[in-house]
């Protein structure tokens, strides 16, 4: 078996065992949150990072809900990370954001965030930040979902099935399972461009 085959039939394992219900569960999680009036804050770290910045856009565009990531704006988070650190980069971006109990995190990581091993330090602290400030957590990660796991309100956790593959699987279905949420039909309010072209007229 090439490569090629071995990476797609690995994909089509990780999307038969992931659980439809606790994406359907994060869909509900999301539609309140618009109804609520609440905002959406993403976060991520390295190729997770750039899925919040897409995440950003598709939330806000296509679902009408209130989105921002600090992965946005790289003067503040070079700023943080220079001037105090990088474990505190995230929870001082929730405190300067008000972050409060009508708004919601969605993580996304490879391995959900490790104090003990020193990885991804940041997620740790923005999660008992956004615990401490009663806002809902939400995540879409990797491994054994690591803190976000233990910490979240709805976490869907990408199975392992190879593990020389965790990184680049974690992160192509972070892409994968949030597409599904924006365009789920109770959380998407704006059609895609393109299927919008092929939509009979009202």
């Amino acid at each position: 078996m090439t490569h090629a085959q071995s990476y797609l039939e690995q994909v089509r394992q990780i999307a038969a065992a992931l659980d439809p219900e606790l994406i359907e569960k994060m869909a509900e999680e999301l539609a309140d949150l618009r109804q609520r009036g609440g905002r959406l804050f993403l976060l991520g770290v390295g190729g997770s990072a750039a899925n919040c910045s897409h995440a950003v856009n598709d939330f806000r565009k296509l679902a009408g809900i209130e989105a921002y990531s600090p992965c946005d704006n790289v003067a503040e988070l070079t700023a943080r990370t220079n001037d105090e650190g990088w474990p505190t980069v995230f929870e001082a971006w929730l405190r300067t954001s008000r972050a409060g109990a009508k708004d919601a995190v969605l993580i996304f990581s490879v391995g959900g965030g490790d104090l003990e091993r020193n990885v991804s330090p940041n997620l740790v602290r923005a999660l008992d930040e956004a615990k401490r400030r009663g806002t809902r957590i939400l995540g879409i990660v990797g491994r054994d979902g690591g803190y976000t796991k233990k910490a979240g309100d709805v976490v869907v956790v990408v199975p392992t099935v190879a593990a020389a593959w965790v990184t680049p699987h974690a992160e192509s279905f972070q892409a994968v399972i949030w597409h599904c949420l924006v365009s789920h039909p109770r959380v998407m309010l704006q059609s895609n461009k393109w299927e919008g072209l092929t939509e009979p007229k009202r």
